[in-house]
């Protein structure tokens, strides 16, 4: 309700008592509140009522008269005043636009009445005393709260309280207090440890810890005093700062290494915090924890011969304990780790070698090269670990040479017999070293140069700190007995039987009687393939000095100035050169040293503890292809040189590969495809199937030139032919081109049967069993002249061709490709024109045989008209090299040998066959083959 001060009257023409009517009234904005507006005076009353279309007026005339108008007086006011009753004076006031408070919260102005006078002209109009009008605008609550920042950010220190973190503000556009002022602010999302104030504090309710969580995201709100929220929520982010301790930052734990990528650096971003500590200088080791890979690290796993080869040893070396097989039976009772070629000892267990696999007498130098893995034996320090004994195999025991570790010390004994010496001389050489009985693996390299005795481990070597002397030992009879892993003890006891048992790991066990090794191959043969490395040292900082260990697995690296350490082992890389690595974890750990000035030791640097991942490689898929079955006659076999067996032999690795998604050529995202890859190859075997060979009779012949200048070796013995060497498969392809296989006596076999296998990586991966059949004619047991010449012809047509890669070799046994046909039909064409040149100069050169001897020939083959016809008479014998004629003769039965061989085997095989019929034609000529071939013409024209 407004109060309203009285004043005068409405005279009219304004009258010696003036009064002024003052009105206080009220409205909203858009609506009019109702009220009454009560206004007494001593000559009149005035009232007033709010209404929703308006304010209206009452005015009373003392005359009576009427009132016809309401003027208010002011610029551009949002009011006005109309009349409703003239006689009555009742008015109203109202507004003509919409009112908003918060352009303007009060009004104020005069008003006045007028009534109608005597005349029409408002001249004559007699008003009012002015009465004041005083209007204050309700608000309304149509604005929401804004905060003045989209976002707010703060950082915190770990472990702390904070009273306020941050204050967070918003406001209202409002104009009334009520509305206008924020009373709350609230935390919208739930479960943090945050609290807010109605100020907008925020504050944590309990101490932050940076290792569970680096960072908060909350969203807060806030409410003016007529509870309306805001209209868009604002974020805070509170970022959790750890406390500064000094320590290695921004590395990651795990890093993962691809095969074949080189050098990869560990950590690219790391650096050292060292909370503004005054570091004077810097020390730091990072190791490359390898001990349980392999051997002690990841290195290459060929057999001990093979990596003899490619380290540049000599040759003649003896391993005492290869792959169990038929030929190196002895180790198959031990306890192997197949993929590493590595053998347990649990002290139980010892391997006799069979006798001849070493000499007996090693001469005054000699070497032995082994891996061992030893520990320490708590309960027997007393008894020997015999590693190597050669000893008296019945009624002595007596000691010839041995290694053997005691109380982890490495003892090796060599006593001399009295027909190589009769003197006091040296017979035991000791060394003590802790990794003798570290349980770690080492590389041992004994060089005998007698009397002196040379230890090499991991590389460096140690001179023996205790020889002990002894006589020669008296000579005897006596068979010896070498063995591994324990001591043969064949006399002074009821029963031989082992001892002194070796409780450990052992691998590539060898010997090498005569010759000593360099220290350039005995590093080559320990070397680790993995290790530690720096990307561009010509890019180290100053004053950075750095130093590896011979196996790359610890580098210390030392400098003043904190910058230049961050980035030198942000270079730090790990490498692996092995194209198929052992896949695993290799734990990598970097320790750290600070001197500050003054100050022995400021602060301590945590150790960084980190591991590489390296990933499985590719795994190849070696594929053995070529001919499978053929035909030679029999009188090939018996040839110097033989029939080659692979001529045409293909050696392909593959990998599966899987196509992208996005590869439009085909719609299968999972389908894979072959690549071709290339590696090496450390041996080939070719067995016999069926039995083994009759070496009286038949054997497997290779020129060692073939494989020498391949850097090849080999070994034959009756159950097949072995080459081993780590070479690139076109180099096994070379050799195996070049096998041969004769039989001075096929009269008795009908066919031959071979199987390959090749392996990579000391039979980590190995290839498929490719199978060969070589069938044997014989021409004296054709009985049918039809069936000889469809054995001749139809061969090529019929055989069944063997590839592996393909889907449908069986079906090619039977049906004959259009291009094989064509290629056939010239052969054909040009067999017939050289056979019949053949026989014209055959008939010339028999002529004149005739003429010469008149031998008698006691059997013939004919050929049919259809095609040629041949006689063989074996009792006509070549004549000397000196008769060119004969000679003659003899290359045009080669010559034709040759194209009935290469029309019943395999078209690649025509140069290694010509070189057979040229060695058939000298081995005639020597008197080895008596036979010769008589054609019979006279069915062809001429």
């Amino acid at each position: 309700m407004a109060r309203r001060g009285g004043g005068g009257g409405v005279g009219d023409g304004g009258g010696s008592e003036k009064e002024m009517l003052i009105m206080k009234l009220r409205i909203n904005e858009i609506l009019f509140e109702k009220h009454k507006v009560c206004e007494s005076g001593p000559m009149e009353a005035l009232s007033s009522i709010w209404q929703f279309s308006g304010f209206p007026l009452t005015v009373f005339h003392p005359s009576s008269g009427e009132i016809c108008a309401f003027k208010i007086h002011g610029q551009e006011l949002p009011f006005e005043a109309v009349v409703l009753n003239k006689t009555s004076g009742e008015g109203r006031l109202r507004a003509k636009s919409p009112i908003d408070c918060e352009l303007q919260k009060e009004y104020t102005f005069i008003i006045q009445a007028y009534d109608c006078g005597a005349g029409p002209h408002e001249t004559a109009w007699k008003k009012s005393h002015k009465a004041v009008v005083h209007i204050q605008v309700k608000d309304v609550n149509e604005f929401a709260p804004t905060f003045k920042e989209p976002a707010y950010k703060a950082v915190v220190t770990e472990g702390k309280i904070y009273d306020s973190i941050l204050q967070v503000e918003a406001v209202d556009e409002d104009c009334s207090p009520q509305y206008s002022q924020i009373c709350n602010y609230e935390i919208v999302t739930t479960d943090v440890p945050f609290a807010i104030d109605r100020n907008g504090n925020i504050r944590n309710t309990e101490k932050l810890s940076y290792d569970k969580q680096h960072q908060f995201e909350i969203l807060v709100t806030a409410y003016d005093c007529g509870q309306k929220p805001a209209a868009q929520d604002t974020l805070v982010q509170v970022d959790v700062k750890p406390v500064c301790k000094p320590g290695w930052q921004d590395w990651t734990k795990r890093i993962e290494y691809q095969p074949g990528s080189g050098s990869m650096p560990l950590f690219p971003s790391i650096h050292l915090e060292t909370c503004d500590g005054a570091v004077s200088s810097l020390q730091i080791v990072a190791e490359l924890q390898t001990n349980y890979i392999g051997k002690g690290c990841d290195r290459e796993t060929y057999s001990e011969k093979s990596l003899q080869k490619l380290c540049g040893a000599s040759s003649g070396i003896i391993d005492l304990l290869p792959s169990p097989s038929g030929a190196t039976n002895w180790t198959a009772g031990l306890l192997v780790d197949s993929s590493e070629m590595i053998f347990k000892f649990d002290g139980r267990q010892g391997a006799k070698i069979p006798d001849g696999i070493v000499p007996k007498n090693l001469t005054d130098q000699f070497t032995i090269t082994m891996w061992m893995k030893h520990g320490p034996s708590p309960g027997m320090r007393a008894e020997k670990e015999t590693i190597l004994c050669n000893s008296d195999k019945t009624e002595m025991n007596r000691h010839h040479y041995a290694l053997y570790v005691h109380n982890c010390r490495l003892v090796f004994l060599l006593r001399k017999d009295f027909d190589q010496a009769d003197t006091f001389r040296p017979a035991e050489f000791h060394w003590k070293l802790d990794q003798i009985c570290d349980k770690e693996w080492h590389y041992y390299v004994i060089n005998v140069e007698f009397p002196v005795v040379t230890l090499y481990m991991d590389g460096a070597t140690y001179e023996p700190y205790l020889v002990t002397n002894d006589w020669p030992i008296h000579p005897s009879h006596i068979a010896m007995q070498l063995t591994v892993g324990a001591c043969w003890q064949g006399g002074e006891v009821t029963k031989p039987r082992f001892a002194q048992f070796f409780h450990g790991s052992l691998a590539s066990l060898t010997i090498r009687p005569g010759k000593m090794e360099s220290q350039k191959v005995i590093s080559c043969l320990q070397a680790c393939k993995e290790g530690l490395d720096i990307n561009s040292l010509e890019s180290l900082g100053q004053g950075i000095k750095y130093h590896f260990n011979p196996s790359q697995s610890i580098l210390v690296m030392e400098g003043d100035d904190i910058g230049n350490i961050n980035r030198a082992l942000q270079k730090v890389s790990y490498i692996n050169s092995r194209q198929f690595p052992t896949a695993g974890v290799r734990r990598l750990k970097v320790s750290s040293k600070v001197q500050c000035f003054g100050e022995d030791v400021c602060i301590s640097i945590p150790e960084v503890d980190a591991y590489v991942m390296v990933l499985q490689a590719i795994e190849p898929r070696i594929t053995l292809r070529g001919t499978d079955h053929f035909w030679r006659p029999a009188a090939q076999f018996e040839s110097a040189r033989g029939v080659t067996l692979f001529p045409d032999i293909k050696i392909v690795s593959t990998f599966a590969k899987t196509k992208a998604p996005g590869d439009v050529k085909t719609t299968d995202p999972k389908s894979e495809v072959l690549e071709e890859m290339l590696h090496n190859l450390d041996f080939c075997d070719i067995l016999v199937i069926g039995g083994d060979l009759d070496p009286r009779q038949e054997c497997l012949e290779l020129n060692h030139s073939e494989l020498h200048q391949r850097h090849l070796d080999a070994t034959n013995s009756t159950a097949g032919y072995s080459i081993y060497g780590v070479g690139s498969m076109s180099r096994y392809e070379q050799v195996l081109h070049h096998i041969r296989y004769r039989n001075w006596c096929p009269a008795s076999l009908e066919a031959r049967r071979f199987r390959i296998k090749c392996s990579e990586l000391n039979g980590r991966y190995t290839s498929n069993e490719f199978n060969l059949e070589v069938s044997i004619l014989h021409e004296d047991r054709v009985s049918d002249k039809e069936h000889v010449n469809h054995l001749i012809v139809q061969p090529p047509f019929l055989q069944s061709v063997h590839h592996p890669e393909s889907r449908s070799s069986i079906q090619r046994s039977s049906v004959v490709p259009s291009i094989a046909t064509v290629v056939i039909i010239i052969s054909v064409c040009m067999l017939v024109f050289v056979v019949a040149m053949g026989v014209y100069r055959v008939r010339i050169a028999h002529q004149h045989f005739i003429q010469e001897t008149e031998a008698a020939k006691e059997s013939e083959m004919d050929w049919d008209d259809s095609a040629l016809t041949i006689t063989v008479n074996p009792m006509e014998k070549h004549e000397g090299p000196g008769h060119g004629e004969d000679e003659t003769e003899g290359e045009e039965e080669e010559e034709a040998e040759e194209e009935m061989s290469s029309s019943s085997g395999s078209d690649d095989s025509e140069e290694e066959e010509e070189e057979e019929g040229m060695g058939r034609g000298r081995h005639g000529q020597n008197g080895a083959r008596q036979a010769q071939l008589e054609w019979d013409d006279s069915t062809l024209p001429y």
